[in-house]
């Protein structure tokens, strides 16, 4: 009697299941070393722009940013061998952002300063959603992209009214205090209004006379105003999209009659039917 024998797994498919997955005790190592990797080439690329280290370690520095750079190449090349529709991968977020990740170094060959654009490589951290099992939380950051697409028109008219306001107050401050006390033009003042309102207060132009100071002060007082307006908008707006994943359904069952029902059901939670 001949046994029926699962078919052997190939050498591709043993090491797409292992790089592209992250449920094997082999694909969470791959993706844990990727990250430190990662990580390390990162520091290595912020570190490298110190003045003083770069010239002490330069040969250093370039050495990791190459040893980096091979790593991350023979990665993308063997990711390439294994998967199983190659312009699916390449075409894809994260194909495009390991090619991205990899060309800089070889493009500074023949542009000078090309390699800065390695800090591309922060968005392959992005894979640690995948790693760490944080997929679960794309939910939550779809909804309050909903909640700020649907805030996009308040928001809009919230900023042009603001920006009617610094002009105006600009071009009032620049009539009271003059080019003598630093608001040498209207756009000067429209920084300092800026600057003002929004609360940072640089310092760099003050306001001298006793009218410019009670007028400041007014900036000063609306602007703490200001900043809770677009917050209060979007989270309106979160309640919303929030509330309409969560509502119950006002359809009955078709069944049973049982109403309630959660918004993403798609069975009946008293007898099963499907909704």
């Amino acid at each position: 009697m001949i046994e029926n024998q699962l078919p052997q797994e190939t050498w591709r498919e043993r090491w797409h299941r292992i790089i592209f997955g992250s449920d094997t005790p082999a694909g969470k190592l791959l993706d844990l070393i990727l990250l430190v990797l990662i990580i390390a080439s990162l520091i290595a690329i912020m570190l490298e722009s110190v003045p003083s280290l770069l010239e002490h370690h330069h040969q250093f520095f370039r050495d990791a940013e190459w040893f980096f750079t091979i790593i991350f190449t023979i990665e993308y090349v063997v990711r390439l061998m294994v998967t199983p529709s190659k312009r699916k991968y390449i075409f894809s977020f994260y194909g495009i952002i390991d090619l991205i990740s990899i060309l800089p170094t070889y493009l500074a060959l023949v542009l000078v300063g090309a390699q800065y654009f390695m800090v591309l490589r922060t968005f392959r951290l992005l894979r640690v959603f995948r790693v760490l099992k944080m997929v679960r939380f794309l939910g939550e950051a779809r909804t309050l992209g909903q909640a700020i697409r649907a805030s996009r028109i308040k928001i809009t008219v919230f900023l042009i009214f603001v920006m009617c306001i610094v002009f105006v107050m600009g071009t009032i401050m620049y009539l009271i205090e003059g080019p003598d006390n630093g608001f040498s033009s209207i756009p000067a003042s429209i920084y300092w209004c800026i600057v003002t309102l929004t609360t940072v207060g640089y310092g760099d132009i003050a306001p001298v006379t006793t009218w410019g100071q009670i007028i400041a002060s007014m900036i000063m007082i609306t602007g703490y105003g200001i900043i809770a307006v677009p917050t209060g908008i979007v989270t309106n707006e979160f309640a919303r999209a929030q509330y309409k994943l969560t509502a119950p359904k006002p359809a009955k069952c078709t069944n049973c009659g049982t109403d309630n029902h959660a918004q993403d059901a798609l069975f009946c939670k008293n007898c099963g039917n499907k909704l």
